[in-house]
């Protein structure tokens, strides 16, 4: 079968299609013929060599996959050859076919394409545990994101409306981003300026944390009316004077956000602790930016202001608690089945067009969400 393999830390020099082995499941283990399979900026991460990502070398890519069941492993219930699903593998979920554990691989409803489903087991299901589970969204909440034009920018956009409704500030890493992730429901968005890399606002930051210690696809809105704009002039700007920090809490009549969702490890916590309301919660979900990670803000700066910083890691969830993460993945089927939620995706047309799409993401010119087709 064919596989994208990563054969070295690098670039896309180092990623080919090759013909591997048809791998085969083991107990409580499904093996699933991958109609689509989702990039997330883990994948970067890892092909860029950052600590913690791949043990060993080459390494299979591909994290969350759409398709059919093909094989089941002994004692697997609940399940048939056939059936539709989406699942959450290890890894090695961009090639033709991949095993996944049972207990995160999830029949796919009636009416929920496979196209758009390959986005769900780490980069929609992650935006809602975010929002829920990590970040205790409340109706009328103030939501800071950063990164705000990638996948999970893009999918959190979509997600609170159905939450009950708030108010959406996002930053990008670049200003020319701005425009997509207004269009996508954010009511103000503000370029936070080169220092954080060409990797920082990713296509989605699902950033590390999002599978692990350590953001998403490409392309989903394009790039969409502006309204009226990042600044209040659509630039996508922070605006003059006092930089983004003042940007955001201008646009919160002063009070500050609610809830910041972040991405970028500690490069951004300054600016998350200078916009938070009393009671903010701030949950740190992966170095996307690639940077040394900083110490955590003393106590009593997080106690004065009655502030939680939270941490987040889908792949912590996936092997510690996989019945949480598929609930998250059943979640988010359900508001896609009744339409509820709707998530615009780019679809490559194969595995050879997955490295240049990587090379995007790397450099920050990727917005939204990437899927990749790979079988009928």
């Amino acid at each position: 079968m064919r596989a994208l393999v990563m054969t070295a830390p690098g670039g896309a020099e180092n990623s080919q299609v090759r013909e591997v082995p048809v791998p085969h499941p083991g107990p409580g283990q499904v093996a699933v013929d991958v109609a689509h399979a989702g990039l997330n900026f883990v994948d970067v991460m890892t092909r860029r060599g950052d600590a913690a990502y791949a043990a060993e070398w080459p390494y299979r890519p591909g994290k969350e996959v759409s398709g059919t069941v093909r094989e089941l492993g002994a004692g697997v219930t609940g399940l048939a050859v056939g059936d539709r699903v989406v699942a959450a593998p290890v890894g090695a979920g961009l090639a033709e076919v991949v095993v996944a554990e049972a207990a995160l691989t999830v029949p796919l409803p009636d009416g929920v394409a496979l196209r758009e489903a390959a986005a769900v087991p780490l980069g929609l299901a992650t935006s809602v545990l975010l929002l829920t589970d990590a970040g205790r969204f409340t109706a009328g909440d103030t939501v800071l994101v950063h990164s705000a034009g990638g996948g999970i920018g893009n999918a959190v956009a979509r997600l609170v409306p159905l939450l009950g409704g708030g108010r959406l500030i996002g930053t990008v890493g670049r200003p020319e981003k701005a425009a997509a992730a207004l269009a996508s429901g954010y009511d103000h968005v503000f370029a936070r300026g080169a220092a954080d890399g060409p990797g920082a606002d990713g296509p989605g930051a699902d950033g590390p944390g999002a599978d692990g210690p350590g953001a998403d696809g490409p392309g989903a809105d394009g790039p969409g009316a502006d309204g009226p704009g990042a600044d209040g002039s659509g630039s996508g700007e922070s605006g003059s004077g006092g930089g983004p920090a003042e940007a955001i809490r201008a646009a919160t009549g002063g009070r500050g956000v609610d809830l910041v969702l972040d991405p970028l490890g500690t490069a951004a916590l300054d600016l998350d602790l200078a916009v938070a309301a009393p009671g903010a919660r701030i949950v740190l979900f992966g170095n996307a930016a690639g940077g040394a990670v900083a110490d955590l803000p003393p106590l009593g700066r997080l106690m004065a202001g009655n502030l939680t910083v939270t941490g987040f890691s889908h792949r912590g969830l996936a092997a510690t608690a996989p019945e949480r993460l598929a609930r998250a993945v059943r979640r988010v089927l359900g508001l896609l089945a009744d339409g509820g939620l709707v998530l615009p995706v780019t679809e490559l047309p194969g595995l050879d067009a997955v490295p240049a799409a990587h090379d995007a993401m790397q450099e920050g010119r990727a917005t939204g969400k990437y899927v990749v087709r790979v079988g009928g």
